[in-house]
């Protein structure tokens, strides 16, 4: 935006009540800020890639959910609803930088306390949320399909171990870890006896904390996904249904995504080109439009 002249100290003294959003990865500013990056890059700087992954093999990148997803466009949105709000008291605007490795360590809060507390060891596996407990990880059943069991609370394994059949009193104290290894060795060989829809339908309607584990495919048509609309059909494929639900101004269902080009006239007309400018923009190569039947544009009646 700088380049093209348009970075907030140009806008703002123009419009003081402009809210301004930056993302990006590294920053503005800083050893690695004019590098290139990505969601990998960004969670191995934080620390935050270390811990996922298996424990006898390298980190595993969680898709790109958590810095660029998380941290960036969520941390960004946040950051602009909050300087709007903050601008209907002062009537200013301001410079929303939002920045992937800032925002990551947020996000790793919980991590951060475990470990300062000693809850928490750098070693993958070996930990809670990291797949080390038993009772919070992903198993594989009898059919090759996985289900998940995020049984943390006692109340909760307690099901789990009913669920699985086993006797309690048969099994090390749910938090003793270093009994961690047996106890998920036992549950893997009772879980591989039955499918993952025979598992679904055992805990269903319980407090164990399992699911089965879908596939995008499977997702959408799962019966509380379906009742939640959390996905909807467009064009033949599944998107996001409108998060979160608002009861008075509810968001609209995604339409299909127009033609490339599609609003090209519209938008060269709303900056005040004449028809016979944009006519010559787009005989020119510089402008491209296809216009759909249902909206043309006037500029091909010229």
């Amino acid at each position: 935006m700088e380049r093209l002249g348009l970075g907030p100290e140009t806008l703002l003294p123009d419009n003081p009540g402009l809210v301004y959003g930056r993302l990006t990865g590294w920053g503005q500013a800083g050893p690695c800020a004019a590098m290139a990056g990505h969601d990998i890059t960004y969670l191995a700087l934080t620390g935050a890639l270390y811990p996922v992954g298996p424990a006898d093999g390298p980190p595993v990148p969680p898709l790109n959910y958590v810095a660029d997803l998380g941290a960036g466009t969520m941390f960004l949105l946040a950051g602009v609803l909050a300087a709007l709000y903050e601008r209907s008291v002062s009537g200013r605007g301001q410079v929303v930088d939002a920045v992937m490795v800032d925002a990551v360590p947020t996000l790793a809060a919980t991590v951060l306390r475990a470990r300062a507390t000693g809850e928490w060891q750098d070693q993958r596996g070996a930990n809670g949320f990291d797949g080390g407990a038993p009772f919070y990880r992903a198993y594989t059943c009898r059919d090759g399909g996985y289900i998940a069991v995020g049984a943390f609370e006692p109340a909760f394994y307690a099901r789990f171990v009913e669920g699985l059949g086993f006797d309690p009193a048969s099994l090390p104290p749910q938090w003793d870890r270093p009994s961690w290894p047996s106890v998920s060795a036992r549950f893997e060989a009772r879980i591989r006896t039955r499918t993952r829809d025979e598992w679904e339908a055992i805990f269903s309607g319980t407090d164990a904390c399992v699911a089965p584990v879908l596939t995008f495919a499977e997702a959408p048509r799962h019966p509380h996904m379906a009742a939640r609309e959390a996905f909807c059909e467009v064009d033949g494929h599944w998107q996001p249904g409108p998060a979160p639900k608002l009861d008075r101004t509810p968001l609209r269902v995604p339409e299909a995504a127009p033609g490339r080009g599609a609003d090209t006239c519209h938008v060269l007309r709303g900056l005040g080109l004449s028809a016979a400018e944009v006519r010559e923009l787009l005989d020119s190569g510089a402008a491209a439009e296809y216009p759909t039947e249902e909206d043309p544009c006037d500029v091909r009646l010229l």
